[in-house]
C-alpha cells in the first residue's frame, strides 16, 4: 500500500473512533471510507469490524479506568449481550438484514428528535439501583441490542446510550460507558465470524486499528470530561446522519 493510502486509512479511523467513543455511530465514517478507498464490501465489513473492535476495547478500558460505568448492573448484562450477539450472527446467515432498514431509519429519527427536545434528559444520573426490575430491563436492552449488533449493527452504540438514559435513568456519561463496554462484547462476537470466513484485509485493518485506538482514547477522555453538553449534540448529529445515509442506500 502507498503512504497516501495508509494515511487515508489512519485519518478515517481516527475520526470515526473519536466520534464513536463519544456517542456511537463511527461506522458511518469508517465503513464508507473503506469502500471509497476500494475495499470490496464484504471485506470492508470485516476489516472495519477488526479495527472498530480494537477501538471499542480501548474505549471500554478507559471508561473502566475512570470508573464511568456501573459494574453492579453490567455483570448481568454482559451475558445478555453475548447471547444476543451469537443469535444475531446466526440469524444474519439466514435472513435478509436489508429489511430492517426502514425500521431503523424511523427509530434513529425518533432518537434524534427525542434527545434534541428533551433538554434535561441524561443531565443527571437518576438510576435507582440494581434490583430485579432494573436487571430485567437491562437484560432486555442487552439481548435485543446484542442481537441487533450481530445481525445488522448501525447505530448500536447510540441506541445503548439512548435506552440506558430513557429506561434506566442513567446520565449521558454512565450510559456511554455502559454502552461501549457492552458494544465491545458484541463486536468481538461478530469479529469471530469475519475471521472464520477470512473477510479481513489485515494490511488495511492493522494501521486503521492503531489510528482508531488513538482516536478512541482521545474521544473517551473528552466524553468523560464534557458529559451531556458534548454527548447530546453528537448523538443527535450521528443518528440523523445515519438515517440520511440509510435513506440514500435504499434509493440506490
Amino acid at each position: 500500500m502507498s503512504l497516501e493510502y495508509i494515511l487515508s486509512l489512519c485519518v478515517i479511523g481516527f475520526v470515526a473512533a473519536f466520534i464513536d467513543s463519544i456517542a456511537g455511530g463511527g461506522g458511518i465514517i469508517s465503513l464508507p471510507g473503506l469502500m471509497v478507498l476500494g475495499v470490496p464490501p464484504a471485506y470492508a465489513l470485516g476489516t472495519n469490524k477488526f479495527a472498530s473492535t480494537c477501538a471499542s476495547f480501548t474505549s471500554s478500558m478507559t471508561f473502566i479506568k475512570y470508573k464511568v460505568y456501573d459494574v453492579n448492573l453490567l455483570k448481568y448484562l454482559v451475558f445478555g449481550t453475548l447471547i444476543g450477539a451469537i443469535l444475531g450472527v446466526k440469524a444474519v446467515l439466514l435472513l435478509d438484514s436489508s429489511k430492517l432498514r426502514i425500521i431503523i431509519i424511523i427509530l434513529m429519527i425518533f432518537v434524534a428528535i427525542y434527545t434534541l427536545l428533551s433538554k434535561n434528559v441524561g443531565n443527571v444520573n437518576n438510576f435507582k439501583g440494581v434490583y430485579k426490575k432494573t436487571i430485567v430491563i437491562g437484560l432486555i436492552i442487552s439481548i435485543v441490542l446484542g442481537f441487533y449488533d450481530g445481525f445488522f449493527g448501525p447505530g448500536t452504540g447510540s441506541f445503548y446510550i439512548f435506552l440506558f438514559i430513557i429506561l434506566l435513568g442513567y446520565d449521558f456519561r454512565i450510559s456511554a460507558g455502559n454502552g461501549k463496554i457492552l458494544n465491545f462484547v458484541s463486536n468481538v462476537t461478530s469479529l469471530v465470524l469475519f475471521v472464520m470466513n477470512s473477510k479481513i484485509i489485515y494490511s488495511a485493518a492493522i494501521p486503521m486499528a492503531i489510528a482508531m485506538i488513538i482516536g478512541a482514547r482521545f474521544g473517551t477522555k473528552v466524553a468523560i470530561k464534557s458529559g451531556a453538553k458534548l454527548i447530546r449534540p453528537i448523538l443527535v448529529c450521528v443518528t440523523i446522519a445515519y438515517a440520511i445515509k440509510m435513506v440514500f442506500d435504499i434509493i440506490k
